[in-house]
């Protein structure tokens, strides 16, 4: 995959990372022309007590992780006055959302289908595109609310598979959620020092930002325990809690 040369090249300083005269819109991020891409409605439920279930949902968080490459090299194009950690930070989360999306798609081929052959939606996307002119927002509500979804939701995953004897898909589910901490974590050491650079409260902005673009869209039970380790403080969990 490129994204493993490209981190190759950044990690032997082979990158440009002169900043831009402009800096464009991706409305449509480099992907494959399938999967189809549907509203959320439209994307079919998925019955794990059989195979084509198990394996509509692990295309489901392949295309997750697809998405989450190209959020992550999104923000590294996207925001040019940052410090150069956040670059490093961005570029490593790339490399293993590559490595997530390698895993899954081989088990994908083990089950007989390839990623492209079911329908998903385009939600990351587009919430990319709502926070492309704030790091801010960016950093809020791409790592910190909606990839933090699947800090919330991998455990019960993990266990309903367990309980239909996918050991293979459990195992690499395990390796995505402690790697997704690390993920959200980055996200919280960004906005938190984002926010400082504007004198605002992180967990004040945090709930303005919520109450702006997450109103009635979040339900829980969230993962509490992962997203500490992820960088939430308990003022944070208790507004997510209270939507």
């Amino acid at each position: 995959m490129e994204v493993f040369a490209l981190q190759a090249r950044f990690n032997e300083e082979d990158l440009d990372l002169a900043k831009t005269n402009e800096i464009n819109s991706v409305t449509n991020p480099g992907r494959p022309n399938h999967p189809k891409l549907v509203s959320p409605r439209e994307v079919a439920r998925r019955n794990l007590a059989t195979e084509a279930g198990r394996s509509a949902l692990i295309h489901a968080i392949a295309h997750i992780e697809f998405n989450a490459i190209n959020l992550a090299l999104d923000a590294m194009y996207r925001f040019q006055d940052m410090p150069l950690e956040y670059y490093k930070d961005w570029m490593q989360v790339a490399f293993e959302e590559a490595q997530h999306f390698t895993m899954l798609r081989a088990r994908l081929q083990e089950l007989g289908c390839e990623y492209g052959d079911f329908d998903a939606h385009n939600g990351l996307w587009e919430m990319a595109l709502k926070t492309q002119d704030n790091v801010i927002a960016r950093m809020a509500l791409v790592p910190r609310v909606l990839e933090a979804r699947g800090l919330d939701v991998t455990p019960g995953m993990i266990k309903r598979l367990q309980g239909h004897g996918d050991t293979a898909t459990v195992e690499i589910l395990k390796i995505i959620f402690e790697q997704e901490i690390g993920h959200v974590a980055i996200g919280s050491r960004w906005f938190n020092y984002a926010c400082g650079l504007e004198n605002l409260s992180p967990e004040q902005t945090f709930q303005d930002l919520l109450k702006k673009y997450m109103s009635g869209e979040l339900r829980g039970p969230f993962e509490l325990e992962a997203r500490r380790q992820a960088g939430f403080s308990d003022a944070e969990l208790q507004a997510l809690q209270n939507m």
